[in-house]
């Protein structure tokens, strides 16, 4: 039986992570500070054989060394995420990400236990070459603007483990999150599919940033949870970077469409210009599409779920919610 230790656990993806690695027989043990997390997420789980929850943030050194001794692979999802908190919180999110990474990397290096780092399509920042491959320059924006703070904090993560595998044989596995969809996720922090289901569901307007002919990909979470736990269980992974996403391209314009059509077709939609929606000189990535030819080569791994159903889970989430 492996025993994992899933740091951000009670947050969207760790809950759906913590809840198919028990499927499969997993031992789990989830730690969290709830920051954006939240117990309801883990609920459903505290009842099952081989599922435990600490509540406290990684940064305490001493409880994370005694939960990392317990476990055979970390997956090290905790983090500041979301445009609205890191334009409003870039403190936050610099001291989180950065430091909270190193404080798991330097507690797994003590034992030399494995670890999968979640990074993000933000470090991709501005660039233009798409579809974007793990070897891509990224190409970040002034630091005068705190939007990039996010980006650069994920990036210096990456380089952090890195280094520990190369000078210290720390095994990690670094995987490159596009955005992430499905039950669970909420729109506080500016994701756009909660957001753009709840102001639906509450009988519009849809706000739109922008013009909103900038495109995503959106991936399932059920898809994303399984390429994590495929790669967390692949020895030729280690010392290598993902990226974990779908190819399904699609403008926030037309998403906004789909779930008005989806929930009332006489919904309108509102465009809001960025400096209003966030701060002034507010940047953005015009398209973010992944190659994910690389985790396909390795492990078989592509997306199943097209958007529609991504979509219909999310808006059948939301009214079960009310």
């Amino acid at each position: 039986m492996v025993r994992y230790l899933i740091t951000g656990g009670a947050g969207f993806i760790g809950s759906h992570l913590a809840e198919r690695l028990l499927h499969h027989r997993g031992q789990v043990h989830v730690i969290d500070d709830l920051s954006t997390g939240a117990i309801r997420n883990i609920e459903h789980l505290k009842s099952l054989k081989g599922f435990g929850y600490t509540i406290d943030d990684i940064r305490n050194a001493p409880v994370l060394a005694e939960l990392v001794d317990g476990a055979d692979v970390v997956v090290h999802l905790a983090a500041a995420v979301g445009v609205q908190l890191i334009v409003e919180s870039p403190v936050r999110t610099i001291e989180t990400n950065v430091a909270g990474t190193e404080a798991v990397l330097t507690a797994a290096a003590k034992k030399r236990k494995k670890v999968i780092i979640a990074s993000t399509s933000e470090v991709y920042g501005k660039s233009a070459q798409v579809p974007f491959r793990e070897t891509s320059d990224l190409v970040l924006g002034a630091t005068t603007y705190g939007r990039w703070s996010y980006a650069c904090s994920k990036a210096i993560d990456e380089f952090l483990a890195l280094a520990y595998w190369r000078e210290k044989k720390l095994p990690v596995v670094i995987v490159r999150l596009f955005n992430t969809v499905g039950p669970r996720q909420v729109g506080h922090y500016g994701m756009v599919v909660p957001r753009f289901v709840k102001q639906a569901l509450a009988g519009g307007p849809i706000t739109v940033y922008g013009d909103g002919k900038q495109t995503r990909c959106f991936c399932d979470v059920a898809d994303v949870v399984e390429a994590v736990e495929r790669l967390a269980g692949e020895d030729r992974a280690v010392g290598e970077i993902f990226n974990i996403g779908s190819g399904e391209e699609v403008s926030v314009e037309d998403l906004a469409r789909r779930v008005a059509a989806k929930v009332d077709p006489r919904i309108p939609l509102k465009y809001v210009p960025y400096d209003e929606a966030y701060a002034v000189g507010f940047e953005d990535m015009r398209r973010r599409v992944p190659d994910v030819s690389k985790v396909r080569a390795l492990i078989g791994w592509t997306p199943r779920t097209p958007l529609d159903q991504i979509l219909d889970r999310v808006i059948e989430y939301h009214r079960a919610e009310g």
